[in-house]
């Protein structure tokens, strides 16, 4: 028993000496990793938060802008309704106006085609009546005054 109480004391020794302060080293080793683990973590969970309120504030302007770009939109898009009717409008107006002078042309024209038609027929009806020849020529100025009075 004696020299295996020795033994086991040199082998406590030998272990002590030659394998205790690798272990103990490579455990400090490990510690430090898993705290420098755990800092890079903790650091890592920051940064994440700073991340996920920078893009918060980023989506919101980002939804400030698009709905400034919609409200945009929406007023250029009620301008361009608006001129178009003005213009429409407009043209509207050239349209009737040209319409009408149109039709004031053609009542001229009928006008003089009736007076014309008129004092032909005034020539004719004297002719029947008076059964006399009247020359037209002769009474070309008649005719005009009486075209005119028409």
């Amino acid at each position: 028993m004696l020299g295996q109480l020795i033994s086991f004391v040199m082998f406590v020794l030998f272990c002590m000496k030659f394998i205790w302060p690798y272990l103990t080293e490579a455990m400090r080793e490990r510690q430090k990793m898993i705290a420098q683990g755990l800092e890079n973590a903790a650091a890592a969970e920051k940064q994440l938060e700073q991340a996920n309120e920078s893009v918060a504030i980023e989506l919101e302007e980002a939804k400030k802008q698009a709905a400034e770009l919609i409200a945009q939109a929406r007023n250029r898009a009620s301008q361009i309704v608006e001129d178009a009717k003005g213009q429409g409008k407009e043209e509207a107006e050239r349209i009737i106006h040209g319409a009408q002078a149109e039709i004031d042309l053609e009542i001229s024209r009928a006008r003089e085609e009736l007076r014309s038609r008129v004092g032909e027929l005034a020539i004719d009806g004297a002719e029947k009546i008076l059964q006399v020849n009247i020359d037209r020529a002769v009474h070309t100025e008649m005719l005009n005054r009486l075209s005119a009075e028409l």
